[in-house]
């Protein structure tokens, strides 16, 4: 194996299963399994699989390393908990009816509209956390927890497809 991979390159290693490449060193990368954690693999291994080839970089900033570990975690992990649709809506199907009969409607598995659901929270749930630690003031914090709570808020009208109260949307309370 000639060529060098990039940081952010998915790999699937025989012993340690699927990794992803975090840094590149003069002989080895050092990469991320999930399974057996960070190790250092020689630059001319060619027994794994590539699964995501990225092409490398001259030089790697921060923010190029969270958008690589964004993908990352996006890609194989998906959403960060198990939340329940509710019981009544098993198997239950989402219908989109244009007012124009001419139009033809719109139907997608209930469970799906969910997921995606639950996947805007999650995201809005990962801009809560990096707001709180980023470098902003505290007064730029407090404004732009504002919107998020503002935008859970509107979105509490898809609480009914929860199975659990705790999972519910939330907005702010006067």
């Amino acid at each position: 194996m000639n060529e060098i991979l990039g940081i952010g390159s998915r790999v699937k290693h025989p012993e340690h299963g699927d990794g992803v490449i975090i840094k590149i060193d003069v002989v080895a990368y050092k990469v991320c399994f999930i399974e057996s954690g960070v190790k250092h693999v020689g630059k001319n291994y060619s027994e794994w699989e590539i699964i995501e080839q990225l092409e490398a970089a001259e030089e790697v900033t921060l923010t190029g390393a969270e958008e690589a570990l964004a993908k990352i975690m996006k890609l194989w992990m998906g959403s960060t908990e198990t939340v329940d649709l509710g019981d009544k809506w098993d198997d239950g199907l989402l219908i989109l009816k244009p007012g124009d009969d001419n139009l033809k409607s719109k139907e997608m598995p209930i469970d799906g509209f969910f997921h995606k659901i639950v996947m805007v929270r999650d995201r809005l749930r990962v801009m809560e956390q990096r707001i709180n630690s980023s470098k902003l003031t505290d007064e730029e914090k407090v404004n732009l927890q504002q919107y998020i709570t503002r935008i859970y808020g509107s979105l509490t009208s898809f609480n009914v497809l929860f199975k659990y109260k705790d999972d519910h949307f939330k907005g702010s309370k006067s």
